[in-house]
């Protein structure tokens, strides 16, 4: 499937050497204002640009990632509004390197999706990986800004970082490692943790559509994302009842009084900050072994992502309950 939500819908599409990506948006609100200049913001985060650029493939550097509005939206005097009809754009491909990966046509990385494709397809793109290459996420990053900005008119905020690279959970000690492994051609994996603010209580299902799992959907289709935990999590594990409950003797209690809340219990939101965790693997292209020009951790262009994603989702959530 190349599609997701429901009544927020988004539709991806293209190949990291292809002419272009893109997308299709159905569910933005007729006449809301898109912010262009959040969307360049967060197309700058997912490309790396936003920092020291420690570790990021050339190529995300120099893709200009200008967005290309084909329907679905109006320039006004106001700037730019959506007219409630499906929004396509596309982020055309300018720097793809194809002759790099002319090798693989007939190899296969360990640790990649080249294999699989083939297996189910019996063809692929192998430049760059197709469409299972990390460059697909720009449109994620698009469609995901359209939703975050509806999420923001509501009281609804969405911030990620990230936590741990490798065994490194120092944040002032992560361009260290990021240069390290850099220069030998290696690479690394890391942890992303995400924080929901002001998302109201009863969002989620009791038992298939819980919230939790939603978002562990969400966040296991973006490329390398490995691992999903939420709340305590599996440091849970460790500890006993009776260290995370206290209130065990029957007397009255609110939302409020619960220990280590978690956001989410039973499947639905109880109105509290829900934070997750999400562990992406080291890439499996070498650089050492590979050439070309690729990350050295993932992780780090992955922040923007796993906001997008989270937006994409909350929202199609909520407009779910609301139809």
């Amino acid at each position: 499937m190349n599609s997701f939500g429901q009544a927020f819908h988004f539709t991806s599409f293209g190949e990291s050497h292809g002419k272009a990506i893109g997308g299709i948006v159905e569910g933005v609100r007729a006449g809301s204002a898109i912010d262009l200049s959040s969307i360049r913001h967060e197309l700058l985060r997912r490309a790396g640009k936003d920092t020291d650029s420690i570790g990021v493939s050339p190529r995300a550097i120099h893709e200009q990632d200008e967005v290309e509005w084909l329907s679905g939206v109006m320039e006004t005097s106001e700037g730019l509004i959506a007219l409630g009809t499906p929004i396509a754009f596309l982020i055309r491909n300018r720097d793809a390197h194809s002759d790099d990966y002319e090798w693989m046509k007939h190899n296969f990385r360990p640790g990649h999706a080249d294999l699989t494709y083939q297996l189910k397809y019996g063809i692929r793109d192998h430049r760059g990986g197709g469409r299972a290459s990390a460059r697909e996420t720009a449109a994620r990053v698009v469609a995901g800004s359209l939703a975050r900005q509806e999420l923001l008119n509501r009281g609804i905020t969405i911030e990620a970082r990230l936590t741990q690279i490798g065994s490194e959970t120092d944040s002032s000690r992560f361009n260290a490692v990021l240069k390290e492994v850099q220069q030998a051609g290696d690479t690394i994996g890391g942890v992303v943790e995400c924080r929901i603010h002001g998302l109201p209580a009863g969002v989620g299902e009791p038992i298939f559509d819980k919230l939790q799992a939603r978002l562990a959907f969400a966040m296991m289709s973006i490329n390398g994302c490995k691992g999903f935990s939420y709340g305590i999590g599996f440091d849970g594990v460790h500890q006993l009842g009776s260290q995370l409950y206290l209130n065990q003797d029957r007397t009255p209690f609110s939302a409020e009084d619960y220990n280590h809340s978690e956001g989410i219990y039973g499947g639905i939101s109880d109105g509290a900050d829900i934070v997750f965790h999400c562990a992406f693997k080291p890439a499996a292209t070498l650089r050492r072994t590979y050439g070309g020009r690729h990350d050295c951790c993932i992780a780090v262009r992955a922040v923007p992502v796993v906001e997008a994603m989270t937006a994409l989702c909350l929202l199609d959530l909520l407009k779910i309950a609301e139809d």
